[in-house]
């Protein structure tokens, strides 16, 4: 805290009344969503709520603050932040507390002087690029790294199908995407649309009273996606200028009025607001720059929020190994273009076949040579930089000659990449490798070549390794003549070092060192072992310690770099003009610069697909795709991609068969921590992972192609949203069945625990039921209602029975003890076979995380209590659940003989056409009952009729 700055304001008692006229401005933003901060040259300040909010969040101390003013006629509380500070806070309001912040300069002096310079939020970060530094990575957000923006304007009216129009940008690239659909009343579709997008803020028409219902879901989605909310007003809405705003925008030279995308009403609302909000017209340079596209939601797989969290899809906050996720499991990328792809990618799973396959064949090729897979990422892709951050510093004018040299030595690279390409020597993988990068990298890298030219004529590329990049003098009089004292002045500076390595008897280059600090300029170098033999010496200088050695230097040496540094100084002036014009004309590569970044992305990602596929451990193998809606999903020996990299954990592997009219819904049964739910996240990892393109972890897979992933796999309460653990369960649920088509992957774990078990159960059972018979789609249920699995006999053809193995073995063999159960001990086999297990082992699930004796044998009295009391009336006849006596054959034959009886007796009563009392219903049942001596003899029926 020593480092924070003072608080210095010259006039008070003006700014504070300034700053007051602020906060009760009602065009104002409200403070608890945007956070001004007042730069002030070399330290920031920032007031009242703000200030209070900036001590909670990021000195997580209130003892920070400091009055402004007098406290006695109401000081104004203040904290000041260090630059270093305020980069910090700006990451941490914007990336996890979705604010938005203001920046405000000094821009004269008397009243009122300050002005809002920069404003940033989570969709919009072009403000505030310098000050972030790199954000990009991982992350959220479109393939040039910079998050995405979307604006919303939806058309609901009562008991019709919602209408919703969408437009969304990537602010660092000219594009506008646009898409209008009809949604459900979960708003599944947006839902779906906001994941497939990466979207980070939401535009949506103001609701001033919080009244409007539909609002309110869009609200909620966003919520919880993570998604920042910003609020309009209505009119930015409107389309009146929107044709006129996009004539002048768009690089088509068409009339906006005229391209198809303009009929979409609702998303030309939302594109009018999105420009307004994002400031586009004001800025000329814009005009004839964007570009404005369509964006197909069927394109890709579904997903939703619940199905992100289930698939452990991105990394969580709390993950200690980068392969506890699936992105951090596949990213082997090189370079931050490939990784912000592959992240794309996974949320973005494909539902074309051909494209699937297309992958998969580019997978296939680097799988197979192996030589070329670590070419490729060990020398080629490697050396690549951000080319889409590179490009926005050219748009932008902010680029210098350093960024030219970047670009030129990734185009010197290019070949490289072209000659391993062209090396393949087998035309089964040669053919689609030509297409995707052989011919495009050759393209580009002719496109560079009169690049690469200017730069070897203009760039000194000899200086690049003292990190100077300069012309070369032999392009101006004046600068040959300042390169000559240079090279005449370093040649002094070598002199000097010779001897001063001579005087100090320290050998040139191994142990005395000549550099130039990025502070201190050029001077000496020791390394701390040898440093003491310049103590005590007045001719040497000390100018600091580091980790790697004492800098020092000599009155010549200081003399010779002042000199050095002016004339420095005057080739860089000299020479403004010269690279003003090299950097003009590297700028105009900037499309090409943006495609190549695009081509060496896909070749990053499909790499690395390869290499996770080759270095798991067991190696994945290429699925067989079905096209959509047909064939079936049967993978032998899967595995769960992150569970088997965890350390200690042998991964025990399943089949699993999901097979149309036999086996379409799967209902698992078996212990607590068996793997039930490894095992039905796993199937949906699987498909998510085949439909990116990428290999799965089976020894075998065919797959179907899935139109979406609904997942309901565990809900936590939010108290704080007023939503407890059944209520988001349901909610869940709900969107499932509401989303769902035939050709859906339904994963459901658990569902129906957080009410009464009777109501669970029912719930449980009716969901199933309609999955099965109205939806028809692939489905897994993990459950500990043993019950459920009766639909198994229901629907022969539809439902299938699968436990997860336990073995139980006793502790002790003393009978009193096996009698009593006390000792018995589970393994789990984490085997999932065919078949129901009817017990769930909670009670030993207690044992392995040791509660009291006292406590475990507690719980089994009481569990064999209410075992005994289901099985049982109170008259201590055997209820119609105590069927455990009967064989399996005397069951299904008693249901069927019972069945027809019942039907027999419904046409019976709806023959005599009266209507006939309820005794007079009863007396054909009876009759019916002695006439058919088979179901007379049936022992499940003579158990019926004891109750």
């Amino acid at each position: 805290m020593s480092s924070r700055p003072d608080l210095r304001v010259d006039d008070e008692v003006g700014f504070i009344r300034f700053y007051r006229s602020l906060a009760s401005d009602e065009s104002s933003p409200s403070n608890n969503e945007t956070i001004r901060v007042f730069d002030r040259g070399d330290w920031y300040s920032a007031h009242g709520a703000e200030a209070e909010f900036i001590a909670r969040t990021v000195y997580k101390t209130t003892s920070v603050l400091r009055n402004l003013g007098r406290s006695e006629t109401g000081g104004l509380p203040s904290v000041t932040m260090s630059v270093t500070v305020f980069r910090n806070f700006l990451r941490e309001a914007l990336f996890r507390l979705n604010k938005r912040v203001e920046i405000w300069g000094s821009v004269g002096t008397g009243k009122g002087h300050w002005k809002k310079i920069k404003q940033a939020s989570p969709g919009n970060l072009q403000d505030v690029e310098e000050e972030l530094g790199s954000v990009g990575g991982m992350g959220d957000g479109g393939a040039s790294g910079a998050p995405i923006i979307l604006a919303v304007k939806i058309s609901a009216k009562a008991g019709e199908a919602r209408n919703v129009g969408v437009c969304f940008a990537d602010a660092s690239v000219r594009e506008l995407g646009v898409s209008e659909f009809l949604d459900n009343d979960v708003y599944s579709n947006f839902e779906s649309l906001v994941i497939q997008l990466g979207v980070k803020e939401c535009l949506v028409t103001m609701d001033v009273n919080r009244k409007d219902v539909e609002l309110g879901k869009i609200r909620a989605i966003a919520d919880n996606c993570g998604i920042a909310i910003s609020e309009r007003p209505v009119a930015d809405f409107g389309v009146r200028d929107i044709e006129q705003d996009l004539t002048r925008l768009l690089r088509d030279e068409r009339s906006a009025g005229t391209l198809p995308q303009t009929e979409l009403k609702l998303a030309m609302g939302s594109a009018a607001a999105l420009i307004r909000y994002l400031g586009v017209m004001s800025d000329a340079t814009n005009f004839g720059q964007y570009q404005l596209y369509q964006h197909d939601l069927a394109q890709f797989m579904k997903l939703d929020a619940a199905a992100l969290r289930a698939l452990n899809l991105m990394p969580g906050p709390r993950d200690g190994s980068k392969s506890m996720s699936l992105f951090g499991l596949l990213n082997h990328c090189k370079t931050p273009v490939g990784s912000r792809l592959l992240a794309q990618w996974l949320k973005q799973p494909l539902m074309d076949l051909a494209e699937i396959e297309k992958r998969q064949q580019l997978v296939e090729a680097f799988v197979v040579s192996t030589e070329l897979r670590q070419t490729m990422q060990e020398e080629h892709l490697r050396s690549i930089p951000d080319l889409y951050r590179l490009a926005k510093r050219f748009q932008r004018k902010q680029a210098n000659l350093e960024d030219v040299v970047r670009v030129y030595q990734v185009a010197i690279r290019l070949p490289g990449f072209v000659n391993s390409l062209e090396n393949v020597m087998d035309e089964e993988y040669q053919t689609p490798l030509e297409a995707e990068y052989t011919t495009k990298l050759r393209s580009h890298s002719n496109s560079l070549a009169k690049l690469e030219e200017m730069v070897e004529t203009t760039v000194d590329l000899d200086a690049l390794e003292n990190h100077e990049f300069i012309i070369k003098p032999e392009f101006d009089d004046s600068l040959r003549i300042i390169r000559k004292k240079l090279d005449k002045l370093r040649h002094d500076m070598y002199v000097e070092h010779r001897s001063v390595s001579k005087d100090l008897d320290q050998e040139m280059d191994k142990k005395l060192f000549l550099e130039n600090h990025r502070v201190h300029g050029w001077c000496f170098r020791l390394t701390r072992n040898e440093a003491g033999c310049i103590r005590n010496k007045k001719a040497y200088q000390e100018c600091s310690t580091q980790k790697n050695g004492v800098y020092f230097t000599t009155s010549t040496m200081q003399s010779l770099r002042r000199e050095h540094d002016q004339l420095s100084s005057n080739y860089n002036r000299t020479q403004t003009g010269l690279v003003s014009e090299v950097v003009n004309v590297a700028a105009s590569y900037c499309p090409v610069l943006e495609q190549l970044a695009g081509v060496l992305a896909h070749l990053d990602v499909i790499v690395s697909f390869s290499h996770a596929s080759v270095h798991a451990p067991t190696g994945y193998t290429r699925p067989k795709i079905h096209p959509r809606g047909t064939g079936n999903t049967v993978l032998k020996e899967a595995r769960h991609p992150c569970m088997e990299m965890q350390d200690d954990i042998s991964f025990i592997t399943n089949d699993v068969s999901l097979i149309r009219d036999e086996s379409s819904f799967l209902i698992i049964t078996g212990p607590n921590m068996g793997g039930k739910s490894t095992y039905i996240r796993m199937i949906g990892v699987v498909a998510l992972m085949a439909q990116t393109g990428c290999f799965v972890p089976c020894t075998e897979a065919e797959l179907t192609i899935f139109d979406c992933i609904l997942a309901r796999v565990g809900a936590s309460d939010s108290q704080l949203k007023g939503v407890s653990t059944f209520m988001a369960e349901m909610l869940e649920t709900s969107n499932i069945l509401k989303s769902a088509t035939s050709e859906s992957l339904i994963i459901i774990d658990e569902l129906g625990r957080g009410t009464s078990t009777y109501d669970g159960f029912g719930l449980a059972w009716a969901i199933s039921e309609h999955i099965v018979t109205e939806i028809r789609c692939f489905g897994l249920f993990a459950t500990h209602f043993h019950e459920l699995t009766a639909l198994a006999d229901r629907y022969p053809k539809s439902v299938k029975n699968l436990h997860v193995v336990a073995f139980i073995g006793d502790g002790t063999s003393t009978k009193e003890e096996e009698e009593k159960k006390t000792q018995q001990k589970v393994t789990l086999l984490y085997r999932v076979e065919p078949g129901i297990c009817d017990q769930s082992f909670g009670i030993h699930v207690a044992e392995l995380v040791r509660f009291p004796d006292k406590v475990v044998n507690m719980a089994r009295q009481k569990a064999e209590e209410l075992e005994d009391f289901t099985s049982a009336d109170p008259t201590g006849k055997p209820s119609a659940t105590a069927i455990d006596k009967y064989s399996q054959e005397e069951v299904e034959e008693g249901s069927v003989l019972l069945k027809a009886m019942l039907q027999k007796w419904k046409a019976a009563i709806e023959e005599s056409g009266k209507d006939l009392t309820v005794e007079e219903k009863r007396q054909v049942m009876r009759d019916l009952v002695k006439g058919d001596p088979k179901l007379q003899e049936s022992r499940v029926f003579q158990g019926i009729q004891a109750l």
